[in-house]
């Protein structure tokens, strides 16, 4: 294996999408992390189609667990927008803590149902 890290991290990626799948009715929120940003998607897989994104750029906030907060109440409420209300969330590989737990946490007060 050239590079066990990202071998890993996209086996535990693919084990997660195997049970999570979002529909026009519950869509998959996913989340990416980068360095310079973090990106959302609500994600409707029987369409394949992204309803509604947004990203810590957008939100004119930095990545880590503050700029998580704002960009989880910037997606809870476009997705408001779209009508949206109950979602499935897709950590995407990454761990349950620092911003992506940040952005489940915001989107969950703003009225998302997870």
């Amino acid at each position: 294996m050239k590079h066990p890290k990202l071998q890993h991290r996209l086996k535990r990626k693919r084990r997660i999408r195997a049970r999570v799948h979002g529909s026009s009715a519950r869509p998959r929120l996913t989340v990416y992390r980068s360095l310079t940003q973090v990106t959302v998607q609500l994600i409707d897989d029987d369409a394949g189609k992204t309803i509604v994104a947004a990203s810590t750029h957008e939100a004119k906030a930095r990545p880590n667990v503050a700029g998580g907060q704002k960009l989880g109440s910037l997606i809870a409420k476009k997705a408001k927008d779209a009508k949206i209300t109950s979602i499935v969330f897709d950590r995407n590989a990454y761990a349950y803590h620092g911003v992506v737990k940040a952005v489940a946490e915001a989107a969950r007060e703003c009225g998302l149902k997870f």
